[in-house]
């Protein structure tokens, strides 16, 4: 999509957002798009993802991993991928941030304004919450955690993102587990943990237990907005919590 064409789209969904905040204008200026690669110069480097399909609860996904693959090369596919909708409106795409040796992978749903601004998760009031939730336990995406989402732009108005804009992301997060090789996964909020977990069930009943993606620990928990929402969450968060870090101390016991 051409640069004008993008800033159109990007003002008109804006404005949208902002009528149904009660009318208030955010007074955000429009960011700088940067012109995209055409299609056909792009090449076999940033194909888009291929679509996955949904997984049973504890299944893998065969991840065919390109050669030489590493972070660096999936974030600038992500970062030119036109693969769903979400490409239109986004101003950057969040490939994700952490060590590149994570005990543990935090996956969330997907951008919200703040991290399209900057192209880095979670690095908004919920994001500061997070980090300190991490701290708790000894954990922080400087040093031993990776912080991702299920997809890489933001959808509109943060709507829950689609089950087809999911799947077309899906192949940048497997690629990036398959790279990171985390001890365990904290999935915050229903959309990653059905997503991960090829389920339907809502966030309170998929909470409190050591489920499995890829044979590897998964721990499903409140998101952080969730938690600023509603105080009564902090405690069963807390819970979530220990329970990863007893996890990551061998002490947790996966559901069979």
């Amino acid at each position: 999509m051409e640069t004008d064409a993008r800033r159109v789209v990007y003002e008109a969904l804006t404005l949208m957002e902002d009528t149904l905040a009660d009318g208030y204008r955010s007074g955000l200026p429009v960011p700088e798009f940067a012109e995209q690669a055409p299609i056909e110069t792009i090449g076999t480097a940033v194909t888009p993802p291929r679509a996955a399909a949904p997984l049973r609860a504890g299944s893998a996904r065969s991840t065919s991993l390109p050669k030489d693959d590493s972070l660096a090369a999936i974030a600038t596919e992500a970062a030119r991928c036109m693969g769903c909708r979400l490409a239109a409106g986004r101003t950057r795409s969040v490939p994700g941030q952490g060590s590149g040796r994570p005990l543990v992978m935090v996956i969330g749903e997907g951008p919200g304004a703040e991290e399209d601004r900057t192209g880095l998760p979670f690095v908004g009031p919920a994001g500061q919450l997070l980090d300190k939730m991490l701290g708790s336990i000894g954990l922080s995406r400087q040093d031993n955690c990776f912080i991702g989402n299920i997809v890489k732009c933001r959808p509109p108005m943060n709507r829950d993102p689609a089950p087809d804009e999911q799947a077309a992301c899906m192949g940048f997060l497997d690629r990036q587990i398959a790279l990171l090789r985390p001890r365990a996964f904290l999935a915050v909020g229903r959309i990653p943990a059905q997503s991960l977990l090829g389920v339907k069930d809502g966030i309170g009943k998929l909470r409190g237990t050591v489920h499995e993606y890829q044979g590897v620990p998964l721990i499903a928990t409140y998101h952080p907005a969730a938690l600023l929402r509603d105080e009564s969450l902090k405690r069963p968060a807390w819970e979530d919590l220990k329970l990863l870090k007893s996890v990551l101390d061998g002490q947790g016991h996966q559901q069979q």
